[in-house]
C-alpha cells in the first residue's frame, strides 16, 4: 500500500500502559513518516521496551490508537503486521538449529510469502560486520548475546520490512561492531524509499549518531 506526503508510516496518539498500578507513559503520540531516524531515550525502567513492544502489537493497547499506513492495528492481520513492522529485541529468541536455519525459516511463513532466502546476500550482510560463512553453520544455542543480536538483525534486514523497531540492538556488541551495525541499518533504511526506524539506546553518542529526532519515555 503506497502512501502520501502527508501519511505517515506509523501513527501512534494517545498510548497508555499502567503495569502493577505504575503508568510507564500516558498519552504518548508517535508520527513517523519514510525516510526518519527517531530515537526513543529514557532511563532504565522507564517503559521503552514495552512501548516498543506495544507499537509491535506484542503488548496490549490499554488506550490510544496506532495505525499503520493509515489503517488501524486491529484492521491488520498480525502476522503482515508484524512482517512490516518489525521488532529486533534486545535479547532475541532464536529456534534451535543452525544460524542459517533460523535466519531461513520465516521465509517460509504465509506473511513472507513473495520473498526468497538468498544465502548470497546473507553472506554480504554478514561480512559488513566482519562475520562468514561459518557463522551461519553455528548453533544457535552456542551463540554469545552479541551474536545472537548479529543473527536477529541479519534475519530482518533481509526480510525487508517497512519499519524496524530496534530495542538496545547493540547493547551486547562491542565498538567495532556497534559501529556496523549501525551502517548496516543506515544502508537499509537508503536501500529503498518508504522506510524507517525507531532506536532505544542508552549511550547518548549513539543517539546523536543514529537520529535526527528523540522521544522521550519517562522523566526527563
Amino acid at each position: 500500500m503506497a502512501t502520501s506526503d502527508s501519511t505517515p508510516l506509523l501513527h501512534a496518539d494517545g498510548l497508555h500502559r499502567t503495569i502493577q498500578g505504575r503508568t510507564l507513559f500516558d498519552a504518548f503520540a508517535l508520527r513517523l513518516a519514510p525516510g526518519e531516524r527517531v530515537a526513543v531515550t529514557g532511563p532504565s525502567g522507564s517503559g521503552k521496551t514495552v512501548l516498543m513492544r506495544t507499537l509491535a502489537g506484542l503488548e496490549p493497547l490499554q488506550a490510544g490508537d496506532i495505525r499503520f499506513l493509515g489503517r488501524p492495528l486491529g484492521s491488520w492481520r498480525m502476522p503482515e503486521y508484524r512482517s512490516r513492522v518489525m521488532l529486533l529485541a534486545q535479547r532475541p529468541t532464536l529456534p534451535e538449529g543452525s544460524v542459517e536455519d533460523a535466519v531461513r525459516a520465516p521465509f517460509a511463513f504465509r506473511a513472507h510469502r513473495g520473498r526468497a532466502y538468498r544465502p548470497e546476500a546473507a553472506l554480504a550482510l554478514l561480512e559488513r560486520v566482519g562475520r562468514g560463512r561459518a557463522f551461519l553453520d553455528r548453533a544457535t544455542e552456542t551463540l554469545s548475546g552479541g551474536e545472537a543480536q548479529i543473527a536477529a538483525l541479519l534475519r530482518a534486514l533481509l526480510l525487508e520490512p517497512q519499519v524496524l523497531l530496534l530495542d538496545e540492538p547493540t547493547a551486547s556488541l562491542d565498538a567495532a561492531a556497534t559501529a556496523a551495525v549501525e551502517a548496516l541499518v543506515a544502508a537499509w533504511l537508503e536501500q529503498a524509499g518508504g522506510r524507517a526506524y525507531l532506536w532505544t539506546s542508552h549511550d547518548p553518542a549513539q543517539v546523536a549518531r543514529v537520529s535526527a529526532r528523540r522521544l522521550q519515555v519517562g522523566p526527563s
